[in-house]
């Protein structure tokens, strides 16, 4: 079943945005949009994503990204209208 939501990405170790990057660009076509913010002042970034795709391959791009140490993910998914 085809899903549609937002992850949320907390980047707390910057020497990790090229791992997320790279993920992010294998996962891409599971990737509607996408913002990040950097926030300087205490060192970290957040990425929001829209995605859309089946379960499986959005549970991938998750669990990957959450495997990297100094990065939290969460994710929040519903049924996607045909």
């Amino acid at each position: 079943m085809e899903k549609i939501g937002v992850v949320g990405i907390v980047v707390e170790d910057l020497l990790q945005v090229s791992a997320v990057q790279q993920i992010l660009s294998k996962y891409g076509q599971y990737i509607v949009g996408r913002m990040g913010v950097p926030d300087r002042q205490h060192n970290c970034s957040v990425i929001a994503l829209i995605v859309r795709g089946e379960t499986d391959k959005l549970s991938a791009l998750t669990g990957t990204l959450g495997r990297i140490s100094g990065i939290k993910v969460k994710s929040a998914l519903t049924d996607a209208k045909e």
